[in-house]
């Protein structure tokens, strides 16, 4: 069983969910063949709890549930509203409320989203990934961990979209990250061309998680081949959230745990498999992973940077975060860390909401955001 699973994982290819289609008034999830099997045994496949669709000039929008339940909320939604509510970085107290109860998702390319509140009719350049209208607003990448579901993302995405931003999401699947040259350097060449053709004049803000370091440090491989050309990438990018990232002597722990997060069995036999893989693939595989992560601890980025970690995560261990945190340091980077005694891989928002929240919007606050100047000002009277 263990073997068949195995080879069937392998077998999964860079194959991206298909849009929710709406026909006849009738919702329709088209999914690819092996979304049924990851979302049996494994914790990030994409969601197939659309809740609604909207189709205009041949473009498909999907919608997820921003506070949609989950196992691990522990009935805690409710509070959820209150908490961004109370937040709200972007206007006064007595007038911030939580009323999108959805959020709607439109892909710019096979592994770049947009999130939004409302549907938007988003034309794009098919070549450049240049967007015909413009950020007018803070925009954030969220460069997604391994098989995240969408209803989860968007959880996410519902904090940044209530304080004004543009939300930008981007992932890559396991095949991704086992064939690096075919898989992920191609994702972070579009990545990097999304970030260079568009302005984002009021600013830029990452926020990854886990496997995103790796995503991340194939993007800055990308950049410094080219950097008089790539340098206005790194100039938009204003700050930086790393939640859980996990460095390359930890995938082949990170991975097994996102594929079968509820099975130890095959847990194990994709460790073996992971570790002879990264050994009898030095070449096209692993080379990769380790060149990624030295970009990753060099950081060609200056921004102020947050890390969101846990004593007990074994992905995005206490140690690698912290190696990186001090490189960065030497660097002249400003760096926070929030580190708790007990909490899940990527799961620190769910676990401890309060204080995640907290923490994420004092970091944003530190960035002079123009659309959180204001907000500034009318908390510092009261």
């Amino acid at each position: 069983m263990a073997i068949r699973s195995l080879r069937y994982v392998a077998s999964v290819g860079a194959n991206v969910p298909k849009p929710v289609a709406c026909i006849g008034g009738a919702l329709q999830q088209q999914q690819p063949p092996f979304i049924g099997h990851i979302a049996r045994v494994g914790a990030g496949a994409p969601s197939t709890s659309a809740a609604a669709s909207w189709s205009a000039s041949g473009t498909s929008v999907r919608f997820f549930s921003a506070l949609h339940h989950h196992p691990s909320a522990q009935g805690s939604d409710r509070r959820f509203d209150r908490i961004v509510a109370e937040r709200n970085l972007c206007a006064p107290k007595v007038h911030t409320m939580v009323n999108a109860r959805t959020v709607a998702t439109q892909e710019i390319s096979r592994s770049i989203q947009l999130f939004t509140d409302k549907p938007r009719n988003v034309e794009k350049d098919q070549q450049t990934l240049r967007l015909k209208q413009q950020c007018d607003r803070p925009a954030v990448l969220i460069i997604s961990w391994l098989n995240a579901r969408q209803k989860h993302l968007a959880k996410y995405a519902q904090l940044y979209i209530d304080q004004g931003f543009d939300v930008f999401c981007t992932h890559i699947t396991p095949w991704q990250l086992l064939w690096p040259v075919k898989g992920t350097q191609l994702v972070a060449a579009e990545i990097v061309k999304f970030l260079k053709n568009n302005d984002f004049k009021h600013g830029l803000v990452l926020h990854g998680f886990s496997v995103g370091g790796y995503l991340w440090g194939e993007c800055l491989v990308h950049i410094a081949r080219d950097l008089p050309n790539y340098q206005v990438v790194l100039d938009r990018v204003i700050g930086q959230v790393w939640d859980s990232a996990a460095d390359i002597t930890e995938i082949s722990v990170g991975v097994p745990k996102a594929l079968f997060p509820k099975n130890p069995t095959l847990q194990s036999a994709l460790k073996k498999y992971m570790l002879y893989h990264m050994k009898a693939f030095h070449e096209p595989a692993t080379s990769h992973y380790i060149r990624s992560s030295q970009m990753f601890h060099t950081n060609l980025l200056r921004c102020p940077a947050l890390f969101l970690i846990s004593k007990t995560d074994p992905v995005g261990t206490v140690e690698a975060n912290t190696r990186v945190k001090d490189s960065w340091e030497q660097s002249g980077v400003k760096t926070t860390v929030k580190c708790w005694d007990r909490s899940p891989h990527v799961g620190h928002f769910m676990k401890h909401r309060d204080e995640y929240v907290d923490v994420l919007f004092h970091h944003l606050r530190q960035l002079n955001l123009p659309s959180l100047k204001q907000d500034a000002l009318l908390r510092a009277k009261l």
